[in-house]
């Protein structure tokens, strides 16, 4: 191009510009209308002002030689602009990662009954601390008290918002100045930086660590109890093992000496599993009822790991030692809420049937899910993935493992079957997994799956909603292949 046309050229830009549609007449087009029905007024003049923003940038800024859009069009990149925004960002998705619990997509997912609890909690005024029978002031605790005692054998329960409040309550009501003694293979840290020893420090509790990292004895928690002893407390090592020349002390014994030095013992399940998984062809992982039998005054434990119910905490052990738990002031601070509330309440109600508790919770069916079972939903949507990811991709139906996650049973997995996509080319193979995992996320239910061994694996252990998965696959856009990009080059 001569530069003198090119010089005329910017100098006509101006002018152009000066045609581009005002945001008044942006806002009188029928499309417009349409968003200022949908999404009110003020938001929809403000996306206008950022598309008519938008379009005078790109035109400074080397789009000379593109036309200028009309007010309709405009238009439709404000409602592009406002859909966008409009997206929730709390989305459902499909966990195809192989790990059942996974902390970052919500661990558990609630029953049935469970929901609807929380929808009529949602909807409705409800006797949150309200005596119906007394008409007087009640206690929001008694709703799950009475069941978390049936379901225990303890003598009373406390319920927060999560397992770590339970802890961090229990260790300011008995260690607040004191000192509380754990030993040192039971430091544990969960993820989110909840360490114990800092969760101590922030109850006021001054750490004893006792024994070595493999091996503790008794005489160990002897020697370090003292005066300003508070507390002995155990930490089951849910997400990890120490394995090999190993020693830890059984917790009745550390029950009998707490009891002979007049002060608690707690023991911090974490999982907190309410039935022994042995019933289901799963490996035992210790009960909360075995815990308090053992001799525990305190156990606290997760309502949304193994429970599979809404994110929440439990004390559950000796009436008195509870009594004190409850009128510690924090105890507000980290209460449940009515919806929590009544989606626990639910959850609780099924362990009364443990013969049918596989049906009636999700988590449970997840884990006792049959490899044979997954394969053939593996062999029905091969096909239709082969044909959304187009011929720059193999998809073949493999065997893999799942895990249960969120810190329960850190060495056993689960015999699965899924998914496994692989490019056609070995050139640009890892980019075009990265690529393609990003497609499947772009998807309106995002799809999460796990880039493994060269393919990118859906494992369909959590996969409920086959029809759902397979309706969306044609709004697939799959990467283009390195040979394609290299001919289109």
């Amino acid at each position: 191009m001569p530069a003198s046309t090119g010089a005329a050229m910017t100098q006509d830009r101006p002018i152009a510009l000066a045609r581009l549609p005002s945001v008044d007449q942006v806002l009188r087009t029928p499309v417009a209308a349409a968003a200022i029905a949908r999404f009110g007024r003020p938001a929809t003049t403000e996306a206008v002002r950022r598309a008519v923003a938008a379009v005078r940038e790109r035109a400074r800024n080397g789009g000379a030689a593109a036309p200028l859009p009309d007010a309709p069009t405009i238009a439709a990149g404000a409602v592009q602009i406002l859909d966008a925004e409009d997206t929730p960002s709390l989305r459902r998705v499909f966990n195809l990662t192989g790990t059942v619990l996974h902390t970052n997509l919500g661990r558990a997912l609630l029953p049935e009954a469970a929901v609807a609890a929380a929808v009529d909690a949602m909807r409705s005024a409800v006797a949150l601390e309200f005596d119906i029978g007394g008409a007087a002031r009640g206690e929001r605790d008694d709703h799950v008290r009475g069941l978390i005692r049936e379901l225990t054998g303890a003598e009373d329960a406390a319920v927060v918002n999560n397992n770590a409040a339970a802890v961090l309550l229990v260790l300011n009501t008995f260690g607040a100045g004191k000192e509380a003694v754990v030993s040192r293979g039971e430091l544990i840290e969960i993820g989110g930086a909840f360490r114990l020893p800092d969760i101590m420090a922030r109850a006021g509790a001054r750490l004893v660590e006792v024994g070595t990292t493999n091996r503790t004895h008794l005489r160990d928690y002897e020697q370090a109890i003292g005066p300003d002893t508070g507390l002995i407390l155990k930490a089951h090592t849910s997400n990890y093992l120490i394995q090999g020349f190993t020693k830890a002390v059984p917790a009745p014994e550390l029950a009998a000496l707490a009891r002979a030095r007049g002060f608690p013992f707690i023991h911090d399940l974490g999982s907190g599993a309410l039935v022994d998984f042995a019933l289901y062809g799963l490996r035992s992982e210790p009960t909360v009822r075995a815990a308090l039998a053992e001799g525990a005054d305190l156990v606290t434990f997760s309502g949304d790991k193994l429970l599979g119910g809404p994110q929440a905490g439990i004390v559950a052990g000796t009436r008195e030692l509870v009594a004190r738990v409850a009128k510690n002031p924090i105890k507000r601070a980290v209460r449940l809420d009515k919806v929590r509330l009544a989606a626990l309440e639910a959850t609780l109600r099924l362990y009364r049937d443990p013969d049918r508790l596989p049906e009636a919770l999700p988590t449970l069916r997840y884990f006792v899910r049959s490899q044979a079972e997954i394969a053939a939903a593996a062999g029905r949507l091969s096909g239709p993935l082969a044909a959304a990811v187009g011929m720059g991709f193999e998809v073949t139906v493999a065997d893999c493992a799942s895990q249960i996650g969120s810190g329960a049973l850190p060495l056993d997995t689960l015999p699965s079957a899924g998914l496994a996509i692989r490019p056609a080319s070995r050139k640009g193979g890892g980019s075009q997994l990265e690529a393609l995992a990003t497609s499947f996320r772009s998807l309106p239910v995002p799809v999460i799956g796990r880039v493994h061994d060269g393919a990118l694996l859906l494992d369909l252990r959590c996969l409920d909603n086959e029809e759902g998965f397979s309706a969306q696959l044609g709004q697939l856009q799959p990467p283009a292949s390195e040979e394609a990009r290299d001919a289109s080059a």
